[in-house]
């Protein structure tokens, strides 16, 4: 009752106050979610260059540094993030980029009411380190071979690109205590394991039914061939992950014991037939990792929204995860729509919430198997239970945006929201007043998109004349008994 009364004050506050707007409050499966609103923005320039001298590339993920959040005196708070970029600028294919995290120190300072600047969110970078294997060999971005993988002492067959380096689309990030840290990969589907120095340190193959298969093999292959490389027959996996539809989310649960990998939308089997196919019922992995050799312990159903298209709905696909249980979910699912895209205004952007308590495990089943679809031409099998969803944050909420010089189209200028928004890191707020109150960073991914870039040794210009600037959002939430 504290909380809903609580929440009905803020509700009059918005009222009388310049500035304030009520909270979003939703009841799911018995407990209250408050979205308290947009409190801070923060920005880095399109042409911003790492470490080593290349286009920065925003954020296909991101992670705050376990135990590095602090709050001031002040009610400001800082603490590392670990951000990485996906495969690189490749507008014309995929190039030999070496796959990478950066560093980046972060200062935030809430501004409830809303800001005609947008630096809420003090963003510094500090360090960038390269992925590569023991022997020092850098991983690459490009398509691996349509056909053959890589063999590895020790590593499951491996996605390998006509250079023989293991390719690595890098999706989604999750850090351990010690600097360790996991990542998805578009290829594979796989899940591999770095040390805090970028060194490859373990690989998990999903089961079967995840894996890409042309002609009855493996065919790691995306369709988005490097420069010179012949492009793969059929262009569309049989089975398995759709081209370029991998393990785009990746979250570990708050005790650390559980890592949580979400396709971005359905197999092939499953109804993914493409990007106006049926492809609403994804899979996501849960895997032990508390032992040295991860294992699968879930495997469940999660249906994605959808979304007005023309003259039939589209499935909006999911770009990211973030676990807030051991069995609740925070997912990121939009279209591809706005700055930097080939439509200025998005129609469908939420993060929503997902519960798999009561949805069915698939893990161990037929339906690990290829041969036996879970969602056959995109209709949920007989008997099958999805995990609970809600709309939780709708991120075009055009109230919210405007509080900090923001839009969602028409207009397609620099305050406009971008295309593709991939990342979510969540941080206690550290408020004496609200203990169950929570920081939710989202993070875009600017796809490299600038007018003075650089990568793999060649000086580049995007030819849509656009700087598509990284930008962090922040939310204030409050998320009932998190820990």
């Amino acid at each position: 009752m504290h909380l809903i009364r609580s929440v009905a004050f803020l509700s009059l506050l918005a009222f009388v106050l310049p500035g304030w707007a009520a909270p979003a409050s939703i009841e799911f499966h018995g407990q209250t979610y408050v979205n308290h609103g947009l409190v801070g923005v923060g920005r880095l320039p399109a042409n911003l260059r790492d470490k080593f001298g290349e286009t920065f590339g925003s954020f296909s993920a991101m992670a705050f540094r376990p135990g590095s959040w602090r709050r001031a005196p002040d009610g400001s708070s800082s603490g590392t993030l670990i951000g990485q970029p996906d495969r690189g600028y490749n507008i014309d294919g995929t190039t030999n980029y070496t796959p990478r995290f950066n560093e980046i120190a972060v200062h935030f300072t809430p501004v409830p009411a809303g800001s005609a600047t947008q630096h809420q969110v003090e963003l510094t970078l500090t360090d960038t380190v390269r992925y590569a294997e023991t022997d020092g060999t850098p991983l690459t971005s490009l398509d691996p071979t349509p056909a053959g993988s890589g063999t590895r002492t020790g590593f499951p067959p491996l996605p390998v690109a006509h250079n023989h380096r293991v390719s690595l689309d890098a999706e989604g990030i999750a850090t351990h205590p010690d600097g360790t840290h996991w990542v998805s990969d578009e290829y594979g589907p796989y899940l591999y394991k770095f040390s805090a120095k970028g060194i490859l340190l373990a690989a998990i193959r999903p089961p079967e039914a995840f894996i890409p298969k042309r002609n009855g093999h493996d065919s790691f292959s995306s369709n988005s061939p490097g420069k010179g490389q012949p492009a793969p027959s059929p262009s569309e996996p049989e089975t398995g992950r759709q081209n370029n539809q991998g393990l785009e989310g990746l979250s570990l649960s708050p005790d650390g014991h559980t890592l949580f990998a979400l396709l971005q939308s359905a197999t092939r089997q499953d109804g993914g037939d493409g990007n106006t196919s049926p492809r609403q019922h994804t899979r996501l992995l849960a895997y032990d990792v508390t032992t040295a050799t991860p294992k699968l312990t879930g495997e469940y159903i999660l249906t994605l929204p959808t979304h007005p298209a023309g003259s039939a709905p589209r499935v909006a696909g999911q770009s990211e995860i973030c676990a807030i249980s051991a069995t609740r979910l925070l997912v990121l699912a939009r279209d591809s729509a706005g700055h930097g895209g080939k439509k200025p205004a998005s129609v469908y952007r939420q993060i929503l919430l997902y519960d798999l308590a009561g949805a069915t495990n698939l893990a161990g089943t037929p339906y690990d198997s290829p041969a036996t679809p879970v969602a056959p031409h995109g209709v949920l099998a007989t008997g099958i239970v999805p995990a609970a969803r809600a709309e939780f944050i709708d991120l075009n909420d055009a109230a919210q945006l405007a509080k900090f010089g923001l839009h969602n189209g028409p207009a397609d200028d620099a305050n406009n929201l971008s295309e593709k928004w991939e990342a979510l890191a969540l941080v206690p707020a550290l408020d004496p007043a609200a203990p169950n109150d929570w920081f939710l960073f989202v993070g875009n991914d600017n796809d490299f998109i600038t007018q003075s870039g650089f990568q793999d040794g060649v000086a580049y210009k995007d030819a849509s004349g656009v700087e598509n600037d990284t930008m962090v959002l922040v939310y204030r939430l409050t998320l009932p008994g998190q820990k």
